[in-house]
């Protein structure tokens, strides 16, 4: 059954977007901590070495840049670039169900939310917020 409400944010995405709230999730440094604690317990994410094709360049576009990403996430991006490489094959007998698939995958890892782009500097700056 679905639960309500936004899925929790990943701690390391919290600190790279800025948005850990102290009283809500704790100190910067605690975040800190806990990340540091998960990358030595699940290591860097490493991309398989029999990849190749469209989902390589999936993996180079999309996971490479994502630095919050560690190995407890390895399923998910190998699922996701997997899906990718299907989906750039046959996109018009890609299903409605592995579009969702898809979705999700991106979700989980933090793909779709726009505040994890970064800074490109190519934007103007705002006459009122600049």
């Amino acid at each position: 059954m679905a639960t309500r409400g936004a899925k929790p944010k990943p701690v390391a995405l919290r600190i790279v977007d800025g948005t850990n709230n102290v009283t809500r999730h704790g100190t910067e440094a605690d975040a800190r901590k806990a990340v540091d604690a998960a990358v030595t317990s699940f290591g860097k994410l490493t991309r398989p070495s029999k990849m190749k094709g469209e989902a390589l360049a999936a993996w180079k576009r999309y996971i490479e840049p994502a630095a919050w990403l560690d190995g407890s996430r390895e399923p998910a991006a190998i699922a996701f670039c997997e899906l990718w490489a299907e989906f750039r094959l046959n996109t018009t007998g890609f299903p409605a169900s592995k579009h969702g698939q898809m979705r999700a995958y991106m979700s989980e890892l933090g793909l779709t939310d726009e505040r994890n782009r970064g800074d490109t500097g190519t934007e103007e700056p705002d006459e009122f917020f600049g």
